[in-house]
């Protein structure tokens, strides 16, 4: 299973919130609440994350075995 929790540490170790990363970074609204939700998203969306936060995949997602 994928986890975004790294996602959420790295925006809280950046001091980055969910409006600077919505409203300020133009990150759209839509896949923040997929990942929010643990939805689905595609790869490219990891990858304009990465860019935003000026981090790496694993700051992003990890792989957790069941």
């Amino acid at each position: 299973m994928i986890s975004f929790e790294p996602f959420f540490e790295t925006m809280k170790k950046k001091g980055i919130t969910s409006y600077d990363l919505i409203v300020k970074m133009g990150f759209p609204r839509t896949n923040y609440y997929r990942i929010k939700n643990g939805k689905n998203v595609r790869i490219d969306t990891i990858e304009t994350l990465c860019k935003l936060l000026d981090c790496e995949i694993h700051d992003i997602v990890k792989f957790e075995k069941n």
